[in-house]
């Protein structure tokens, strides 16, 4: 997964959800950021962030912001670049061999990330971005997240009744140890996973080669679902 036209520039100001300022060439420039969440950890004043150039030439904002430097982390921040890389990583055989591999496949009233057959048996893929990291550990979600604890949710009652299914954390960068729930922001998400692993979903965190113009899939991060005393 990789962008085109990157260009560093320093982080000034969040102006809303989907805009902030960076200074560019010495100038200020507002510029679209390619994720609505919070992300307040990461997009503080002065930090080293990595544009790349929209792909419409006519768009308003003629920059996306889709990296940042955190300490000795670079952590791609783009929303979208789970899906696509995760595509690629499962298109690859990531997942062991599949076929028929589709994204935003429909199961009830839900919308899956992908489907594949493997093993001649469907199998539904639901990827979880994620961006938040402290001490080593990273955790999701950085905010609560009705839409993904339903999927979740879902997912066990699929894997009761015989679906393949696999919960797939991409975390957006290297350097990390250990991946939790976020059970401070959402102990219903943390609950739902360990219910989830129990019926037979499979789980995997995977951390991410990130390079300021592209990110890959690379290895598995242990994954802890112990609530803390308390939760």
């Amino acid at each position: 997964m990789t962008y085109e036209r990157i260009r560093t520039a320093q982080f000034l100001l969040r102006e809303n959800r989907f805009t902030a300022q960076v200074l560019l060439d010495g100038a200020p420039v507002r510029v679209h950021v390619k994720n609505t969440g919070r992300c307040a950890e990461l997009l503080t004043p002065n930090a080293t962030v990595y544009l790349a150039g929209a792909e419409n030439p006519a768009r308003k904002t003629a920059w996306d912001l889709v990296a940042v430097e955190k300490g000795p982390l670079l952590i791609n921040m783009d929303s979208a670049a789970p899906n696509k890389a995760a595509g690629e990583w499962l298109a690859a055989g990531g997942l062991g061999e599949l076929s028929g591999l589709r994204a935003e496949y429909t199961v009830g009233d839900s919308r899956f990330d992908f489907h594949a057959l493997r093993g001649g048996a469907p199998l539904l893929v639901e990827v979880k971005g994620c961006t938040l990291e402290k001490d080593g550990v990273a955790a999701f979600p950085d905010a609560p997240t009705l839409r993904g604890l339903k999927h979740v949710r879902e997912l066990t009652a699929l894997a009761a009744g015989g679906w393949q299914c696999c919960v797939l954390v991409v975390i957006q960068m290297k350097g990390v140890r250990l991946f939790r729930p976020n059970w401070a922001t959402q102990p219903a998400f943390g609950r739902a996973l360990a219910e989830a692993q129990a019926a037979g979903v499979q789980l995997l965190a995977m951390d991410c080669r990130v390079t300021p113009g592209s990110m890959v899939l690379d290895a598995p991060v242990p994954i802890d679902l112990t609530p803390p005393k308390g939760v």
